[in-house]
């Protein structure tokens, strides 16, 4: 499996914008996929995760309400729509895939190559 991330870019505080990652490959080898992003200087962090099958969803506190992870299933594409954004979530953002649902980086062996985000106030 294969993911390519797209969509990141410049927005002001309390925009929206919306990050795609494209699964390419064996996807059915995917149980479940998530968004991770890291700031400058910082440990990469979670911020949601879905099942292939869209059943289980999860969000860290830190955006819940704000942002929404989606899947196309005849795309095979993830999704994270990103609403009321603030400087906070400035970062590159990584999708991920693998083989468990997990809130941590542990279980998710592929991963794409990450878009930034940037967030001015």
């Amino acid at each position: 499996v294969q993911l390519q991330a797209s969509g990141g870019g410049l927005v002001q505080a309390g925009g929206s914008l919306r990050l795609s990652c494209a699964a390419t490959g064996p996807t059915l080898s995917i149980y479940a996929m998530g968004w991770f992003r890291q700031a400058p200087g910082k440990e990469r962090e979670f911020v949601a995760a879905v099942t292939w099958s869209g059943n289980r969803i999860s969000y860290a506190d830190s955006v819940k309400g704000r942002f929404t992870i989606s899947r196309g299933n005849a795309e095979n594409t993830l999704y994270l729509q990103m609403n009321n954004l603030v400087p906070g979530d400035t970062a590159v953002y990584y999708c991920a895939a693998g083989p468990s649902f997990r809130v941590t980086r542990v279980g998710y062996d592929v991963w794409g190559q990450g878009t930034l985000v940037t967030v001015s106030s």
